[in-house]
């Protein structure tokens, strides 16, 4: 019974020395039970905001991009292209008139429209220039050189804009753009013989005489459109600078040629009168490069042809002006004949042997 009552106690005694090692599950409940850690849970929130914006992000990009397509869509529309394509002819039409705050105004609508073409751009431009908004015209040129930088107009355009704005330079840079661009992809608004003109005017306010005469002569040589007097005239201030004055007087003679063969054809008396005008000049400054070379009799014709144009003008101020200087050259002219002789100016003669 004893034994008996040994071996239980044992047997118990091994079951409690058992236990503790059985108890290690509760170690591992402790390892594995969660705990509460403020730095872990800034992360989360870190992430969370990060994963937010860049959801936020393509939300708005993807209605940008949905919005753009239907601008699109409403740009490519049948309705609209006829809307801006009719407000761009009343536009071009009100700036032929010299209706330019109205022509500005139609513009303005073909281009609010959505479908406004890159001329639009550029007549509406020259509309601004015209008007003295040089901020806006400049803004209309840039937008138009955005959409094609192989427009030759537009660089044309934008180089009138600078040389009103006094920036030779940035202008005859546009105009060597301008050269490039109708070279490579020519347009049926503008031609090379312009080009090359405005840019040897420019090559001459910025004294580059031999530039602008290598500009004129091209300009002159070109095949298409028609001859502008003031291309001699302007080649023949450059001559002039130079000291080629004989060159000078051929090319006013040139232009007088060129006006007596336009004013036929003047549509106006505006017009007839503005060439007879430019004739006058050119006649009078080939008077005072005869004068010169030392050819009075040639200065002399050249200002009573000027002098004639004055006075068939009705420009009586200048008629008279002219008239003096005709009057001073006679003088000058004929002194010698009717100077008296002096004693020092007499002209050696043989004296008589005294008998």
């Amino acid at each position: 019974m004893k034994k008996a009552s040994a071996n239980k106690i044992n047997n118990y005694k091994k079951r409690a020395k058992v236990r503790p090692v059985a108890s290690k599950p509760s170690v591992k409940t402790n390892v594995q039970k969660p705990c509460f850690n403020p730095w872990s849970l800034s992360i989360y929130v870190y992430w969370f905001i990060i994963l937010f914006f860049i959801a936020a992000t393509f939300y708005i990009l993807g209605r940008s991009h949905n919005s753009m397509s239907n601008t699109r869509d409403v740009q490519i529309t049948e309705e609209v292209l006829l809307q801006a394509a009719d407000y761009y002819e009343k536009g071009k039409e009100k700036l032929l008139a010299g209706n330019i705050d109205e022509a500005i105004g139609d513009l303005s609508t073909a281009i609010d429209a959505g479908a406004a073409s890159m001329e639009t751009y550029i007549l509406r431009g020259e509309a601004q220039m015209q008007a003295g908004n040089y901020r806006e015209a400049m803004n209309d040129f840039n937008t138009a050189l955005y959409k094609d930088p192989t427009n030759a107009v537009a660089y044309y355009d934008r180089a009138l804009l600078n040389t009103r704005l006094e920036d030779y330079n940035a202008a005859l840079n546009d105009i060597n753009n301008a050269l490039a661009a109708n070279a490579q992809k020519p347009s049926p608004m503008i031609q090379m013989r312009d080009l090359y003109a405005k840019r040897g005017q420019l090559n001459l306010w910025l004294k580059n005489w031999e530039g602008a005469i290598a500009d004129y002569t091209n300009s002159l040589a070109r095949p298409e459109g028609t001859v502008n007097p003031s291309v001699y005239a302007e080649r023949a201030e450059a001559y002039t600078a130079i000291g080629n004055y004989a060159d000078a007087i051929n090319d006013y003679s040139s232009a007088i040629r060129v006006i007596s063969e336009q004013i036929q054809g003047a549509p106006t008396i505006e017009e007839r009168e503005a060439l007879s005008n430019s004739a006058m000049n050119y006649f009078e400054k080939s008077a005072a490069l005869n004068l010169n070379l030392g050819n009075s009799d040639v200065a002399r014709t050249d200002l009573e042809s000027a002098y004639t144009i004055a006075v068939a003008l009705n420009d009586t101020e200048t008629a008279a002006r002219l008239q003096g200087l005709i009057n001073e050259l006679i003088q000058v002219t004929s002194a010698p004949a009717q100077q008296p002789v002096t004693e020092s100016a007499q002209p050696s003669v043989p004296e008589t042997p005294i008998m």
